[in-house]
Parts: C-alpha cells; structure tokens; sequence
C-alpha cells in the first residue's frame, strides 16, 4: 500500500513537472492494473487495499487544491505508524468469534477486545503502531437503538486548566495530569533511547552504513517503550474524555462550550504541555457526534470576555489582567458596578450559557 502510494505520487508529480493534468483517482486504478502487470507481488495485498490508498492520495491533492493542505508527502518504510484500509465485499471480512477475525489475504486473526456490536461491515483499518502492536478498526452500519431521556436541563461549559470543564451551576470537574502520573518513567526510557540511538549511530558510522537502526534490538527496545508509554497516557486520556462526555450530553440536552482557537493557544510554551493534556478540542468533538447521535442540541461560542464580564448586570471589568502575578492567577474578583463576587469560571460558564441561548433564541 506505501509503495502504490509513492509510485503514484511520484507520477503526479512528473505529470505536473511536464505540463500534464491530474489524475484522478479512478485514473490512478486504472494505471493500477498495468503496475500489477509489471509488478506481480502486488497481488498478495487485497486490491481494495490498493485502490484505497490511490483513494487516499486523490483526497490528499483534492485538499491540496482547496487549500486545506500541504502538498502530500512520500512515505518512508521506516516510518513507525503505517496502516492500510481493506474494504468489505461479498463478505469476505467475517467475525468468526468473540476473539476471531477473517481478514482478507492474513485468513483468521486472533485479537483481543471487548463485545463488538453486530451488524453489517463496510472495511478494516489496520494499523501498526509506533509501539509495535497492530490495531484494527473496523467500520459497522449498525441499527442505532439508543436512546437518552430528554432531562430539559441546559448547561454552558468553561474550558480550564486547573478543572478541564466548569458548568454554569457550579460543577466543577477536575482534569488528571495523566502525562505526570508516568512521567518519571518516561524520562528513564527517553534518556536510554537517546543513548543507544547515539551509540548505535556511531558503529553505523563506523561500517560505512552497512547496518541498520532496525539491527540494534536495544536501542528499538527502548524506542517502542517511550511509545507505549506515550499510548498509555493518549488511551487514558481519551476514556476519560469518553466517560466525561456520555456524563454531560445524558445529562442536559442544550450544551453550550466556548470555542477556542486550541492551535493558536499551543503557542504559549510555558502551557503547551497542560492544553495538550486536557484534550480540549478532542472532548469538543466527542460532545458534538453524541449531541448528533441522542438528538441534543450543541452550541459553540466566542469565549471573548466571558470571564471579565460581570453575569448580573453585564459590566466589563478590564482591570482583572493587572494582576502582578497575571491575569490566570485571579480566581475572584467583584464587579465595580453592582458589588457581585464572582468565580471566574463559573462567572465565565454562566456568559457562555447566556450568549449561546441568545444567539440561537432557544
């Protein structure tokens, strides 16, 4: 699949340096058969998992063109993470079992999770990650049956750093640093692989490059332990964001969240690492497919002043960034005009609450 997709690259861009016109993707299948023809070993792969890949790469150059991406780029044999997608046809990819799956060209793969929901399959995305374990992804058209009380409660939510979410009532939920619950025992294995990654660079030097990285088992060993430290914290990280989000759209209907700019907010070094941790944009999404999928209702607003701007009488107070130890550190302050002690988060869930209802007159 990497190799059709770099071969294929590879002819886009000879094409564009000749002054010839795309090809799209059912061009690229096509040009697919005359590559079987010169290349026999292709036809161990699935050919769903070819064509794909040329499917992948049209997608690539149709956001290139629109603007949304850079140009794609080739793909290393090297590179760590590498997947390949295999669509379902006269049902040749069959769960035989709660612990067995028919793959095209691999026959009965063993795997290990939990109750899969049974309904018709569409594809199987392989992965195979930095870590060195392979997951399976698969795509389901499934009857969705279920169904959440409509509790006719709303609620607007504050993104923060020192609670990851603050409602309008005054629930404050905490968010666990889950990168420095392991962070001792990352730094160990980074040191290590830095080590072995220098010493084994050295004797690659040392025989004019007859060897590879792949051939100092060490230094991999080490390599595949900071990954699976680095998955360890994004898999726990994301079931809390799961069971977070379940909580919040089963228990109000209208949910109204600020809409940060996460991208932008990254460029602070000295809260980079805390944002990244929260998963602000990740428990966004989370919340948008459920309120779609239960039938609730989400609402994003400009978080612009919400913390500054008093919720009883709507007066701004400029003067909360004057701080002297800045203006996160002001937790609570008192509105000049009609004397209300305010939480700064909570104050600031209740403006957002407001400007979302306001906004969309529900």
């Amino acid at each position: 699949v990497r190799w059709v997709w770099n071969q294929m690259l590879a002819m886009q861009k000879d094409r564009h340096a000749n002054g010839g016109k795309y090809v799209n993707g059912f061009g690229m299948n096509n040009l697919l058969k005359a590559l079987k023809s010169e290349y026999p070993w292709l036809r161990k792969a699935d050919s769903t998992s070819l064509q794909n890949a040329n499917a992948d790469l049209d997608k690539a150059f149709g956001n290139l063109f629109a603007k949304r991406a850079k140009y794609p780029r080739f793909k290393h044999k090297t590179d760590y993470c590498q997947s390949m997608t295999i669509k379902c046809i006269n049902n040749n990819i069959q769960i035989v079992d709660g612990h067995h799956i028919k793959i095209p060209k691999l026959g009965y793969v063993y795997y290990r999770s939990s109750k899969l929901p049974k309904g018709k399959i569409k594809s199987i995305t392989i992965k195979h990650k930095a870590s060195g374990k392979c997951e399976a992804s698969i795509l389901m058209e499934v009857e969705d049956i279920a169904v959440l009380v409509k509790t006719g409660k709303k609620c607007g939510i504050d993104l923060g750093l020192k609670e990851l979410a603050i409602l309008d009532d005054g629930t404050k939920i905490p968010l666990p640093r889950f990168d420095k619950q392991l962070d001792k025992r990352l730094h160990y294995w980074q040191r290590l692989a830095s080590r072995r990654l220098l010493k084994a660079k050295g004797v690659i030097k040392a025989n004019d490059n007859e060897l590879k990285l792949t051939d100092f088992k060490n230094y991999q060993k080490a390599r595949q332990m900071v990954a699976k430290i680095h998955e360890q914290v994004a898999d726990q990280r994301e079931d809390y964001l799961h069971k977070l989000s379940t909580w919040i759209v089963s228990s109000y209907d209208v949910i109204v969240l600020e809409d940060l700019r996460v991208k932008l907010m990254l460029k602070n070094h000295k809260l980079a690492r805390a944002i990244s941790n929260a998963g602000w944009h990740k428990l966004a999404e989370m919340l948008k497919y459920k309120c779609e999928r239960y039938n609730k209702t989400m609402i994003t607003v400009d978080p612009s002043y919400t913390s500054q701007m008093c919720s009883e009488c709507g007066c701004i107070n400029n003067r909360m960034g004057y701080n002297r130890y800045g203006w996160l550190k002001v937790r609570e302050w008192q509105c000049l005009q009609c004397n209300a002690k305010h939480d700064r988060d909570i104050n600031a869930a209740k403006n957002i609450l407001a400007r979302g209802l306001a906004t969309y007159s529900i």
